[in-house]
């Protein structure tokens, strides 16, 4: 059976009876880390942008799917779009590998669910199985296609919403192929939006929603779809990641390693991958105190593909948060500066010390750190060594637990004013789950509506 066949199968056949309890927990936290992330979003712009161009594409619809962020409604793709772009606000979506999957599914699950395309029971499943699908592709080739250009989020995101619905929807594991050979047809997404510090990247997460649900759409209705749409000559592999595809290496670790457990959550409004940069700034700026006024030079030792990563070698200037979050150096700078980083610090591009500190920071390549390791080398003249601080981090580090998650999330929500029974209603459904009632979550995005 071909790789699209081998998805099908085993998405199809996932249910709260035959998971792990240990996935059944990580998906619970994903969910209350998506929920809370974009609750603590309402202050950041792009949900406004694509609110407007969703209503503009697909119109009001009285009875559609609730734009969350405002509570208009429109199309269930309309919704994807706009409230993707919510739970994308504050960069702190959850990640998976480098890829951003809670982003694209819980926006398109919720509104799928919300016009009764999908039932509660379904619900949790389905946001498994698009871990699943999208992850085993992501671990498998990310690190070639992110170092061609292309990013991981839409790229694998856009297969894994078509595996989300399919699963929601209960498609015979045919029908589930179909729509996984569409959505490779359908994917793409790269990564200069990064580089250029714009802000294509907020509605590439919605995008691919939308996309996986055409391709799941289309296979429902009976789109003869290509069996080897990924390991074909003119296939996904081969067009994307340049290279044949293993297809028995790929689907044997199904149901075994499993991608949710891998799954890491961000302390800070930055970059995944200037997590831990920022965790050792505030451990220098601490070490350091009053020599903080003499430092002289910082060195920052990333791996190589953290250094060679769209966007992140950057020093300026600035013009959207999209630059500064992923701009090493600044998230650096203003870390040693001001200490934890806000969405309000990130967005003083003008911030006059942080200029000045920034030429003082460059980044190195160093291969023996890990993609979430880092080490700092700190020069404060009068003769002193360096003084080094180094933090061999991995995902573990991150991983954090549904307790965790709402210490972050309901912190987030008293820097942004989000009323804490907001975050009662989103803990009460994801601990609910498959049990749950959407209404809690409706009603804790009524919040943010007002606040609007």
């Amino acid at each position: 059976m071909r790789l699209a066949g081998r998805f099908a199968e085993f998405s199809a056949q996932l249910a709260m009876g035959n998971l792990p309890q240990s996935v059944i927990e990580k998906a619970r936290a994903c969910v209350l880390n998506g929920y809370g992330i974009a609750l603590g979003s309402h202050p950041t712009p792009f949900f406004g942008v694509a609110e407007r161009a969703a209503l503009a594409m697909d119109g009001e619809r009285p009875d559609g799917a609730t734009l969350l962020g405002s509570g208009r409604r429109s199309t269930v793709a309309g919704a994807a779009l706009a409230n993707a772009a919510l739970f994308h606000g504050r960069a702190q979506e959850d990640t998976c590998g480098v890829a951003h999957f809670g982003a694209i599914l819980l926006p398109l699950l919720t509104a799928l669910v919300e016009r009764g395309e999908g039932r509660m029971e379904d619900f949790l499943p389905a946001l498994v199985a698009g871990y699943e699908v999208g992850g085993a592709l992501e671990s498998a080739y990310s690190a070639r296609t992110t170092a061609a250009g292309l990013r991981a989020s839409p790229l694998y995101g856009t297969i894994a919403a078509a595996a989300a619905t399919a699963r929601l929807w209960r498609l015979s594991v045919e029908r589930t192929a179909a729509a996984l050979s569409n959505a490779a047809s359908f994917t793409g997404g790269i990564l200069q939006s990064f580089g250029d510090g714009t802000d294509e990247w907020r509605y590439q997460v919605g995008m691919a929603g939308r996309n996986g649900l055409a391709a799941a759409t289309l296979a429902a209705n009976g789109s003869v779809s290509a069996a080897g749409a990924f390991e074909g000559h003119a296939g996904f592999t081969r067009a994307f990641v340049r290279t044949e595809c293993d297809a028995d290496a790929i689907a044997g670790g199904l149901g075994r390693d499993w991608s949710l457990l891998k799954v890491t959550f961000k302390p800070y409004p930055v970059c995944a991958l200037n997590q831990t940069p920022v965790r050792a700034s505030l451990l220098l700026r601490e070490r350091l105190g009053d020599r903080m006024d003499g430092l002289r030079g910082l060195r920052v030792y990333l791996n190589p593909t953290v250094v060679g990563y769209a966007g992140m070698d950057k020093e300026g200037p600035f013009q959207s948060v999209s630059g500064t979050l992923m701009s090493t150096q600044f998230c650096v700078a203003t870390t040693l500066l001001h200490g934890a980083p806000t969405i309000a610090r990130m967005a003083d591009f003008d911030d006059a010390a942080v200029k000045g500190l920034i030429p003082r920071i460059t980044l190195h390549a160093d291969e023996s750190l890990g993609l979430l390791a880092c080490r700092l080398e700190a020069d404060t003249g009068n003769g002193e060594p360096p003084s080094i601080l180094r933090m061999d981090t991995d995902h573990t580090e991150y991983s954090y637990d549904r307790a965790r998650v709402s210490t972050l999330v309901r912190g987030i929500g008293e820097e942004t004013g989000v009323a804490q029974r907001a975050y009662d209603r989103i803990e009460r459904f994801a601990a609910a789950l498959p049990d749950a009632d959407l209404d809690d979550v409706l009603a804790a995005f009524k919040e943010i509506q007002t606040a609007r």
